[in-house]
């Protein structure tokens, strides 16, 4: 299950407000920003500051 196109359009990053991106998996969400990428859990956003990873991981 995906996060639909809806959905995207109107999330941003909790931290910098910046746009996201769904990854091409659909597993996770990143932004480019903040570098950060919040997971997707079936097909819900998780999209805590305190649940996200670093990409340079």
């Amino acid at each position: 299950m995906s996060v639909s196109k809806e959905l995207m359009d109107i999330l941003a990053c909790p931290k910098c407000k910046g746009e996201v991106e769904l990854e091409e998996d659909g597993k996770g969400i990143v932004c480019g920003g903040c570098r950060l990428r919040y997971r997707v859990e079936d097909g819900i956003p998780i999209m805590l500051i305190d649940e996200a990873k670093p990409l340079d991981q």
